[in-house]
């Protein structure tokens, strides 16, 4: 069986697996056990972050305002895929908002971590998508989970609209796929103190 070290690159391994199963080729960088005997490409990973010194705090560890930001830059790659980014601004002047986001804090991030994030579709109609993400460090620890709702809008408003069938599309492509999987722990959890 063909491993390919810890690190190498998503984009690589994508075309290194169009004629092996997927799980072959990520036995060595699939981030958790969970996915590793997955056949399917699914659900979607991002390439690797590193940690940038300016994101510790004086607990020595990342603060917990750079979670979102890391989750926002890992779900750039998606959101790309599915279309969106600084062309479609250009082209459309129609873009994606967040209209919430919850941040789950599991294991501590420390400078020189570097880390890749999952993006999982639970939901989604002609106007928003509901996502879940999970944050991995190199050791494949579940470090963080991000669950979020976008919406489509057009900047002449703003104003919500529907998105444009070809974005809708891979979007339901992707939604189709995932739905395949488990549904990840945390989906929907809620702030409270738990009572026995």
């Amino acid at each position: 069986m063909q491993v390919w070290p810890k690190g190498t690159d998503l984009a690589t391994l994508r075309r290194l697996s169009l004629c092996i199963p997927l799980h072959t080729a990520l036995s060595g960088a699939y981030p958790n056990q969970r996915y590793r005997h997955m056949t399917q490409p699914a659900p979607f990973f991002s390439n690797w972050l590193e940690i940038e010194p300016g994101w510790i705090d004086y607990n020595n560890h990342l603060n917990m305002g750079y979670y979102p930001v890391i989750f926002d830059r890992t779900s750039d790659e998606v959101f790309s895929l599915f279309g969106f980014g600084p062309k479609y601004i250009a082209a459309t002047n129609q873009t994606t908002f967040s209209l919430e986001f919850h941040v789950r804090y599991l294991k501590e991030v420390k400078l020189g971590d570097r880390v890749r994030a999952s993006f999982h579709v639970i939901d989604h109609d002609a106007k928003r998508f509901h996502y879940f993400q999970e944050l991995f460090n190199e050791d494949g620890v579940l470090c963080a989970t991000g669950e979020g709702l976008t919406v489509h809008v057009t900047l002449d408003g703003p104003k919500v609209i529907p998105m444009p069938e070809d974005i809708l599309s891979r979007i339901a492509a992707m939604a189709a796929e995932h739905a395949k999987l488990e549904r990840p722990e945390g989906v929907g959890s809620r702030v409270g103190i738990r009572r026995s």
